[in-house]
């Protein structure tokens, strides 16, 4: 059975591809003749990439997650933003809660309105992280490519389940960002960019 999930952030989404879809059409309408007539097949595979994205937002995160110490989980920037582990919660809950937009059911005792204050255990928080990706990305997994197609009206009278797909991946990698600024502020440096530093330190020290 659906659940009711952050219906404000799906009328925020709603509105931004109603947007999105009007300008796509007046860029579509004052084209070139040449540029409407082109008839070559896509070569963007969304199903790919939107899973290769996701597989690496849940790197990324839970490398992040484990980087951080766990006495910094309830830190956060200022007054009414959300603690670390309420951001890394945040994530693991629109990772069930869009989906859900699809049918997808949510875990079993999931609500969306306690979930980012379920708990600070920063083994849990992560053991959610890893849970809610492999949720996402297993929906992903099992659409074809028709589903990509199917209309989904809530969103707009022209969107589909792929623009949902694409909501996923979008709210995933802006979450990222402020996860690294968390990070950052706490003296954390990305567990990805301290590899790529230590590569390239080593190789300036090689003859």
């Amino acid at each position: 059975m659906k659940k009711v999930f952050l219906w404000g952030l799906v009328a925020c989404l709603a509105a931004g591809l109603g947007t999105s879809r009007a300008r796509a059409q007046q860029a579509e309408q004052s084209a070139p003749a040449t540029q409407n007539a082109d008839k070559t097949p896509p070569s963007y595979d969304m199903k790919a990439q939107s899973i290769l994205d996701l597989q690496d937002m849940q790197k990324k995160f839970v490398g992040l997650a484990q980087a951080i110490p766990a006495e910094k989980y309830n830190w956060k920037p200022s007054e009414g933003v959300r603690t670390v582990s309420e951001l890394f919660l945040h994530v693991a809950s629109a990772n069930y809660g869009i989906p859900n937009m699809l049918g997808i059911p949510t875990p079993a005792g999931f609500n969306g309105k306690t979930y980012e204050k379920s708990t600070t255990d920063k083994a849990k928080i992560i053991e959610e992280l890893n849970k809610s990706f492999a949720s996402a990305i297993g929906m992903v997994q099992n659409m074809t490519n028709a589903d990509f197609a199917k209309p989904e009206k809530k969103l707009g009278p022209d969107a589909n389940d792929g623009d949902i797909v694409y909501l996923l991946v979008v709210h995933a990698h802006e979450q990222l960002g402020h996860a690294i600024v968390y990070a950052r502020s706490n003296g954390v440096v990305p567990p990805w960019t301290a590899e790529a530093l230590k590569k390239k330190v080593q190789g300036a020290t090689q003859p």
